[in-house]
């Protein structure tokens, strides 16, 4: 996979996974919890992941939403503090 292909795919995953757990990370920008950068780095952290097949089949099984990231999510923390109203 090209590097602009796989960078595509983690940044949909990231939102997608952001969305589900019920974080909207423009909003989260908006609100001073995020910069640009820390999406970024959620990004990069995700392009880190050997397991992007089972994020998306995780993500499938829990389209109508889920209180927390899966464990094997490597933004876990990440969310679950943008979850909580602190400041990423």
């Amino acid at each position: 996979m090209s590097s602009t292909t796989t960078l595509k795919r983690h940044a949909g995953l990231v939102d997608r996974m952001a969305n589900t757990v019920g974080v909207d990370l423009e909003e989260k920008v908006m609100q001073g919890q995020l910069d640009f950068d820390g999406i970024s780095d959620a990004v990069l952290n995700c392009v880190g992941c050997t397991a992007p097949d089972e994020c998306e089949h995780w993500l499938a099984l829990n389209s109508s939403g889920a209180d927390s990231a899966p464990g094997m999510c490597r933004n876990s923390e990440l969310f679950a503090t943008l979850k909580a109203g602190k400041l990423a």
